[in-house]
């Protein structure tokens, strides 16, 4: 699932690179912490070491000692981790401070000239590893020259306590960072993804009919994405007027050739051919009503682009409840119509009453006395068609709307009303239902969307959902 979000990418991208950055501060920070006590040991090593210089003395006999003891009382403290070792001439560990106890640190081999100070990582008493500073002083005594080396060292586990002690110190100011870094990059993830998610908000705008372009206030990283939209949009812009001019082309070519069946079938009643000629008006009628769906459902499944897509509910019923009437099922039938006046729905008018002149054409065939119409101005839109017929069996009633479904071959018709109201709604997004009417027959629920809020140019691309 992470590597479909862009967002959790960067989010790990920023985890793994604030954790590795702050790693890498810490251990530097610790680094130059280590070096920087390292340094200031060093120079106080140097500071003892040249103190205990000054203290050696050569006695008359030719004895070599100290005119006092060194300062620091560590020294006179048994593995107390600071130490002083003399070596003579061949003689390792002629003198050593009370600290090193019983032990002699081995000092290196190592070719001092007169004044130089050496640094070195040596072993002491106990296992420790000193930090050792060591120099060479020569005396004058009887005559002779001696060349004594001196050696100052403390036990590195001094340096580790203090680095030690920096690191838990250090730690809440890294934690402070990382949350302020972790609020930095939330603002920058947020800032940087707003336009992708502004696209998306366009987006949805032209989908509901609110705009119809993506705009031009865009980041110039994003607008190369708008304009490839956009040449999109007018790309099947024109597809579907090509669409549109093919469909009327077909119907208009298609009116002719069914106008004359009419008017050869009118010329066989002339001369005596009834039955004939009604065969022929029946198949020019199916025909006529098959190409007409067959548009409609062309037309709403390709997609439609109209300028503010609407419709007044009541005027559509009304207008088809009148039409109804006046023919001869119609005209036996009483109708009850409630609806409110000025309900919009975003439709194409035409598809509107196609849609309503299939359910209320199917009332009309099925019911016995009366149609039963009633539209709720709720959100969405709502709309009962309900007759007092024979009903659907409750098991049967699921499948209305499937296509060329009849449930009862006695009546005429081809079993497509239902299914063509399906595709219209499901192009407009509405929902269609089915249960028992309380007037004794079949009611069909129609869910229609409102006329959305204008925002900018109310254009509207009605595609399928």
């Amino acid at each position: 699932m992470t590597r479909h979000s862009l967002r959790a990418r960067l989010w790990i991208a920023a985890a793994l690179s604030i954790s590795f950055t702050l790693m890498v501060a810490g251990v530097g920070l610790l680094t130059l912490f280590e070096r920087h006590v390292e340094r200031r040991i060093g120079a106080e090593l140097r500071a003892q070491l040249n103190q205990l210089a000054a203290l050696v003395s050569v006695a008359p006999d030719g004895r070599i000692g100290l005119e006092r003891d060194p300062a620091d009382p560590r020294f006179d403290q048994p593995l107390s981790g600071l130490y002083w070792q003399i070596d003579g001439p061949d003689r390792p560990g002629l003198l050593r401070s009370r600290s090193l106890w019983d032990h002699m640190v081995e000092l290196r081999v190592d070719d001092l000239e007169p004044g130089g100070v050496h640094a070195h990582d040596l072993m002491g008493p106990g296992g420790q590893r000193l930090l050792v500073r060591e120099r060479q002083i020569r005396l004058e005594s009887a005559g002779r020259t001696l060349a004594l080396r001196l050696m100052v060292g403390i036990d590195r586990v001094e340096l580790i306590q203090a680095r030690n002690a920096f690191a838990a110190d250090m730690l809440p100011y890294l934690l402070v960072i990382a949350l302020v870094l972790t609020i930095a990059t939330f603002l920058q993830i947020q800032a940087g993804l707003a336009p992708l998610d502004a696209v998306r908000r366009g987006l949805s705008a032209i989908r509901s009919g609110r705009a119809a372009r993506l705009g031009e206030l865009y980041p110039d990283e994003v607008m190369p994405l708008v304009g490839e939209v956009n040449t999109l949009l007018t790309e099947r812009e024109q597809a579907l007027e090509r669409a549109r001019a093919w469909t009327a082309d077909l119907a208009h070519g298609l009116k002719t050739p069914l106008g004359v069946l009419v008017a050869d079938a009118q010329r066989l009643r002339e001369q005596g051919q009834g039955p004939l000629a009604e065969d022929l008006e029946q198949l020019a009628t199916t025909m006529r009503r098959r190409v007409e769906r067959e548009l409609v459902r062309a037309r709403v499944r390709s997609g439609t682009r109209v300028h503010q897509a609407r419709a007044d509910v009541s005027e559509a019923i009304q207008r088809l409840v009148r039409t109804l009437s006046r023919t001869p099922r119609g005209a036996r039938l009483a109708w009850r119509v409630t609806a409110p006046p000025g309900i919009k729905t975003a439709l194409i008018a035409d598809d509107l009453l196609e849609l309503l002149g299939n359910l209320l054409e199917n009332a009309t065939q099925w019911a016995r006395t009366l149609v039963e119409v009633r539209v709720s101005a709720s959100e969405p839109i709502a709309i009962w068609i309900a007759d007092d017929g024979p009903g659907v069996a409750a098991a049967q009633i699921h499948r209305l709307g499937e296509r060329g479904l009849r449930l009862d071959e006695r009546c005429e018709g081809n079993g497509l009303g239902l299914a063509i109201a399906r595709d219209i709604l499901d192009a407009y997004g509405g929902r269609l239902g089915f249960e028992s009417a309380t007037i004794g027959g079949l009611a069909v629920r129609v869910e229609l969307p409102a006329v959305p809020t204008p925002e900018g140019s109310a254009e509207r691309i009605v595609q399928p959902h």
